[in-house]
């Protein structure tokens, strides 16, 4: 009897976790990020799904309960969702990541398209400037902190040169130094899964790298393309593109008569052949903004609303965008 009784309390007293953690990921890259890290214990909720624009969007109360109840919230950050922000800080029990603020990740700032400026080179000279470092870096999540009054001029779409530009998620060195923080968070909040947390980030980082070097081969001698806005800038840095110019400065941004007028003449004098949309947008929008102009105009998808979110997400979102540019490549 007293044998049993102290099992008993050592039972009780015991820090044992009978719960998968409960994590919510804000935009599907991110969910499939996390997902990797979680493979063989759990699945992330998925606060948007990957047909949404999370620009500008209403926090329904499903979505605010889901966060409520969860343990971990792993997000962009305000650059990208302004409007989550507030939600966060109202959390009564979890904790949160906001990617873009781990140290290591590579942040790179909105770039300028004055007309005048559409003759840059970006690529080699932009990658090299930013460091390579440990390719498999493993970053620590820390606390938010935030100079709110820079994030509300956020609230009003991308057309802010000079903040950050959150679409960090495009480079796979990025996703990798991802994986490694949120296997440490995860580690400490269910420590009985800790190997398989850190396991699980380090397999991703290995196929990160790799996946990083298949890309590079494939994208060899790319040409330079025109995008609708200058969502791409960190894929294009990490592989050695070249943008020729953008039609809309940024998300929320229509362009003028005389920047398009511009942008023409500057398209026919560099033979740029390709030009992207993103599936969200109208195509007539850019067929107007180029008629006469012999360019291919594809569809390039950093949101990836065609994939199963999951395990193997972001490969796929990375090897679609690298198939689209691919056909910039001369021949192609």
């Amino acid at each position: 009897m007293k044998f049993l009784l102290a099992t008993l309390i050592l039972l009780l007293a015991a820090p044992l976790r009978a719960e998968t953690p409960r994590v919510v990921a804000d935009i599907a890259p991110v969910h499939g990020i996390v997902a990797e890290v979680m493979e063989g214990v759990g699945s992330p909720d998925l606060l948007l799904s990957p047909g949404v624009s999370p620009h500008h969007v209403t926090l329904r109360p499903s979505q605010a309960r889901a966060m409520q109840k969860a343990d971990l919230v792993v997000w962009i950050g305000p650059a990208l969702t302004p409007w989550l922000e507030k939600a966060l800080e109202s959390l009564r029990r979890g904790e949160q990541i906001a990617l873009l603020e781990l140290p290591g990740t590579i942040v790179l700032p909105f770039r300028d398209h004055d007309d005048d400026a559409q003759d840059r080179e970006h690529g080699e000279e932009h990658r090299h400037a930013q460091g390579h470092g440990d390719d498999h870096a493993q970053g620590a999540a820390r606390p938010l902190a935030h100079d709110h009054d820079q994030d509300r001029e956020n609230d009003h779409g991308h057309d802010h040169a000079g903040g950050p530009d959150p679409h960090a998620w495009l480079d796979p060195r990025n996703a990798a130094l991802w994986a490694g923080a949120i296997a440490e968070r995860l580690s400490r909040i269910d420590p009985t899964n800790a190997d398989r947390y850190r396991a699980n980030a380090r397999t991703f980082a290995d196929r990160m790298h790799a996946l990083e070097d298949e890309i590079a081969a494939r994208l060899a001698d790319t040409g330079p393309y025109l995008a609708y806005h200058d969502a791409f800038q960190y894929f294009e840095t990490r592989f050695g593109l070249k943008l020729a110019g953008v039609i809309a400065a940024g998300d929320a941004a229509d362009p003028g008569a005389a920047h398009l007028s511009a942008l023409r003449r500057h398209l026919a004098e560099k033979g740029v052949a390709c030009a992207f949309r993103e599936p969200q947008l109208d195509p007539r929008l850019m067929q107007a903004a180029l008629e006469g102009l012999d360019l291919r105009i594809g569809v390039l998808d950093p949101l990836g609303r065609d994939l199963e979110p999951g395990p193997g997400f972001y490969d796929s979102l990375l090897r679609n965008l690298a198939a689209g540019f691919a056909q910039c490549r001369p021949g192609s």
